[in-house]
């Protein structure tokens, strides 16, 4: 299988490949990035580290898609974290492996067992809800890796929100028996689990997915679209300036 090829845009290794390239086996971060997360990372250096660090980095939203048209002149497909999320439990269904969920409610990941197993009856699930607080212990990441590491999956997603997940897999990567991608895939496991509704695929296609979002949640999403759309820009044109 080809190595996946990337671009490198406003300092990140960016996936500019089809999902099919991704490896079906060996221990890889897959993280995402949009406008947002750009943002973050530039105020927060620990973020930032985590972002660059990744095996893979996929373009999570319209802002680097025009990043890479606009500063590296490269078409790039958006791929969202729900993408990715369909692709691996499709070839895990297809090879009978295992996968395991960290992160969100019990209620959640009970939901996405219970459709796990009608939609992908050949994957063997476990799922682990850790404590809501804002930084864990070593004690409750000593039982995380624990849960993880009994179950070996072959992929694990990470879902608790930005930066903590990102930050979560790069610090603890090598003490985890996972052979094959560690996926920090955030709102995914709402979206999956049915709690939150994503965008349908008519504004998926038009890449208005934000919008859509936050059509959905204005008083939740507003800044994270409005102001740091705004905020994203800037950087965008200094990156232009500066080449």
């Amino acid at each position: 299988m080809k190595k996946p090829s990337t671009i490198s845009c406003m300092t990140y290794e960016i996936f500019t490949d089809n999902l099919e390239v991704l490896p079906s086996d060996g221990k890889m971060t897959i993280n995402t990035i949009n406008q947002y997360s750009y943002c973050m990372a530039e105020k927060d250096a620990q973020f930032k580290q985590a972002l660059q660090s990744s095996d893979v980095l996929l373009p999570d939203g319209v802002g680097i898609v025009i990043a890479a048209a606009w500063l590296k002149e490269k078409k790039v497909k958006k791929i969202a974290g729900a993408d990715l999320h369909t692709f691996l439990l499709n070839r895990l269904n297809q090879e009978q492996g295992s996968c395991f969920y960290m992160g969100s409610s019990k209620i959640t990941l009970e939901r996405i067992e219970q459709r796990l197993a009608k939609e992908y009856p050949n994957i063997r699930v476990a799922s682990y809800s850790p404590p809501f607080k804002k930084e864990f212990t070593s004690e409750d990441n000593i039982a995380i890796i624990s849960k993880v590491n009994a179950f070996q999956p072959d992929v694990l997603f990470v879902g608790m929100t930005a930066p903590k997940q990102e930050k979560w897999s790069l610090e603890h990567k090598d003490a985890l028996d996972v052979n094959g991608p560690i996926c920090a895939i955030g709102a995914v496991f709402d979206f999956y689990a049915g709690t939150v509704t994503r965008p349908g695929q008519i504004w998926q296609n038009l890449g208005l997915e934000w919008l859509g979002r936050l059509f959905k949640e204005p008083k939740r999403m507003w800044k994270r679209y409005i102001y740091y759309g705004a905020v994203f820009s800037g950087h965008l044109i200094k990156e232009k300036v500066k080449n």
